[in-house]
């Protein structure tokens, strides 16, 4: 008997298409996902299941770059609270594509994560962009906040919830469309990466 997520989604059949993150999306089979923050170590976060990443970064939505931009009453950084909007979205996914949830954040975070970005480099004492190619560790880690950005800026202080602009978010990325914050987000650093080649 193989365990499901939450005993509700298989993972067997999930695949991860991309090669350069194949090692990098764990999709581990478990029935709760909570790693208590033990893997505190060298790419300790490709031992975490990709949903328990996910559902840590609803704790801060509100979050972008050193700024906590947005407060709000509900991401509170509380567990279950996180896994109830997390719950939410996966049931919301799986009633309309009528397909494995997990594959669709599987397929939602290879679409959307950056394969260049832009870092300045100091040389003679003047600061030039230049261009570097993202290691497959921070590509799913700036895949999954940009999701999340996406779904907070739809959600805070409008009428949709959470985790309905979040599950539209993650199928609209995995579909690969324009409309996505996250799929725009991408395309925008990677034309930002080959203006400063």
């Amino acid at each position: 008997m193989t365990l499901k997520i939450f005993d509700l989604y298989e993972t067997g059949e999930v695949k991860v298409e991309d090669p350069g993150l194949k090692r990098y999306i764990n999709i581990d089979s478990r029935l709760v996902l909570k790693s208590h923050g033990r893997n505190v170590e060298k790419f300790g976060k490709t031992k975490i299941n990709i949903i328990e990443r996910l559902a840590n970064l609803i704790a801060v939505p509100g979050h972008r770059g050193k700024k906590h931009r947005r407060i709000t009453s509900w991401a509170s950084g509380k567990y279950t609270k996180n896994m109830k909007v997390i719950l939410k979205v996966l049931q919301i996914i799986q009633d309309k594509t009528k397909s494995n949830p997990v594959q669709v954040i599987v397929k939602a975070v290879e679409n959307s994560a950056p394969r260049d970005e832009v870092t300045v480099i100091e040389y003679g004492g003047a600061r030039y962009p230049q261009a570097v190619d993202m290691s497959p560790s921070r590509r799913v880690s700036v895949a999954l906040r940009n999701i999340l950005h996406g779904a907070a800026d739809k959600a805070i202080n409008k009428k949709k919830e959470l985790s309905t602009a979040l599950a539209d978010e993650i199928i609209l990325a995995s579909q690969g469309s324009n409309e996505c914050f996250s799929v725009v987000k991408k395309n925008e650093a990677e034309k930002q990466a080959d203006s400063a080649r």
